[in-house]
C-alpha cells in the first residue's frame, strides 16, 4: 500500500561537520522564519519526483537538519498521511495487537502518529493525518 506524501521530508546528520554542511545547504533552499520553534522549513522549490511504476508521485515542501544522534542513528523520515478515518482504522489495528510490519505507535507526548522502521532501510516512515503533520513543522 502506498500512502500520500505529507511534504515532509528529515535529513539525520550523522556528524557535526555533516550537520554544518547541510544546515548552510538548508538556508540557500529554504525560506527563512522568525519563529524560533521551527523545525521544518518550507522549500522555495518543492521537491517532486514523478510516478515511477506503481510509485505515485510524490511533493515535498518542508525540510529538516537534525543534529547527530546517537540514540537514533537513521540518517532520515519521511511522513505520510491517511484520512482522519483511515489513520483511525490503523492505529486501532495496531493498538488491538495485529502484526503490520515494523509499525508501531510512536511513544513521543503529544504526537499522534505511526512509526515504521524496517531493518533494511536506514530511515524512518511516519504516518499520521495531514493536521498532524504540519503540526510536526514547528517544535511543540
Amino acid at each position: 500500500m502506498y500512502f500520500p506524501v505529507a511534504g515532509n521530508i528529515g535529513i539525520f546528520c550523522q556528524s557535526e561537520e555533516e550537520f554544518e554542511d547541510f544546515t548552510k545547504m538548508c538556508t540557500e533552499l529554504t525560506y527563512s522564519s522568525d519563529n524560533l520553534n521551527q523545525k521544518y522549513f518550507e522549500l522555495k522549490i518543492p521537491i517532486a519526483i514523478n510516478s515511477i511504476g506503481a510509485f505515485p508521485p510524490a511533493v515535498y515542501t518542508h525540510l529538516y537538519i537534525r543534529r547527530p544522534n546517537i540514540a537514533s542513528p537513521e540518517v532520515g523520515d519521511i511522513d505520510f498521511v491517511l484520512s482522519l478515518d483511515d489513520y483511525k482504522k490503523l492505529k486501532d489495528r495496531i493498538l488491538k495487537g495485529e502484526k503490520i510490519a515494523g509499525a508501531s505507535i510512536y511513544d513521543r507526548p503529544g504526537w499522534d502518529t505511526i512509526e515504521i522502521r524496517n531493518p533494511e532501510i536506514n530511515a524512518l516512515a511516519y504516518i499520521s493525518t495531514q493536521e498532524m503533520a504540519e503540526k510536526v513543522r514547528v517544535k511543540f
